[in-house]
């Protein structure tokens, strides 16, 4: 039985980003009171502008690592706040870390006093640079503490075992999603991950650049498949963490191939030295999404891609 959201209220953190924008789009589009929580450190309002005149929508511009308080009832919480891309992390390693513990913690226990259920946005950077693959849910590992990457990975490691010990403790009602790369309309063209950095540059006319050899792997879901899976696991009984990406593994020099043919451009593929504890390796195992969701992605790497260059493409920067 489909559960009843009508004047459920649900707080979005991390609303004005672009995983974040577009749970909200979901949420108020599905009859929800929506509050988006967000301080603007990597967001912009202008991916939720388009939500405020609703009269479900209202939002607040807040930093989650300090204390947090709603008014009124609340019945669901997204914990989506985070710095996400290399670039933003590496800038804001402790910002990093304290949204992934302090924010985390402020923001369960909002949950526990306004008996909430609450899902937190995790991430496949917790396995690692994985010495297994594909990487399903009972693999713990292969992060590198110490590492520039360890801010973000290891804020999000705890961020699971702080959101654990609420749902064994208090009994909190929770849910962990580990999200791989996942693409799509308001990505920032200047974020650092592969897909916005080869289409800015293919649009600028410049060379493509690749790290290493380019023979590491990624695997890429659209963002509206993504909220799909968000939206079914926040609405299952099931707590433990759940992968949510798109399996079809691609290397990163071949879809800089994909990107050129796609932009019609003809920019060459130059290589940099590859960062410090970059994966090697990525790509989902989604057989618990498949059987505890009945999910699985539906939208091809072509089509997604071609919604998201139209939307680069669209941008003020490419208008003659």
């Amino acid at each position: 039985m489909k559960e009843d959201t009508s004047a459920k209220r649900i707080l979005i953190t991390g609303a004005a980003g672009f995983l974040g924008s577009h749970l909200c789009e979901r949420f108020t589009g599905e009859g929800f009171e929506v509050i988006g929580m967000d301080n603007l450190i990597t967001g912009s309002l202008k991916n939720i502008e388009h939500l405020f005149p609703l009269p479900n929508f209202e939002f607040y511009h807040h930093d989650v690592s300090k204390f947090v308080f709603v008014p009124g009832k609340l019945d669901y919480i997204l914990h989506f706040a985070s710095p996400a891309s290399p670039i933003d992390y590496l800038k804001m390693p402790i910002q990093t870390l304290k949204v992934g513990s302090l924010g985390t913690h402020n923001l369960l226990g909002l949950a526990k006093a306004k008996k909430a259920r609450m899902l937190i946005a995790s991430t496949s950077e917790v396995y690692g640079d994985p010495v297994v693959h594909p990487q399903n849910e009972d693999y713990w590992g292969n992060v590198n503490p110490v590492g520039p990457r360890g801010v973000y990975d290891e804020a999000k490691r705890f961020q699971e075992a702080i959101t654990m010990a609420y749902h064994n403790y208090h009994g909190l009602e929770t849910r962990i999603i580990r999200i791989f790369n996942t693409y799509g309309p308001r990505m920032r063209l200047d974020d650092g991950r592969a897909l916005p950095a080869f289409m800015g540059q293919a649009l600028r006319g410049h060379d493509i650049t690749v790290f290493g050899d380019g023979s590491q792997t990624r695997s890429f879901c659209y963002v509206d498949d993504l909220v799909e899976g968000i939206y079914r696991l926040l609405f299952s009984d099931y707590h433990l963490p759940v992968n949510i990406g798109n399996p079809d593994e691609i290397s990163i020099k071949e879809f800089a191939e994909e990107i050129i043919k796609l932009t019609g451009s003809s920019q060459k593929i130059i290589y940099q030295e590859l960062p410090v504890d970059d994966p090697k390796q990525r790509r989902p195992d989604i057989q618990r999404a498949r059987e505890i969701l009945d999910w699985e992605p539906k939208v091809s790497r072509k089509e997604g891609l071609k919604i998201t260059y139209n939307y680069f493409k669209s941008l003020p920067e490419f208008q003659q």
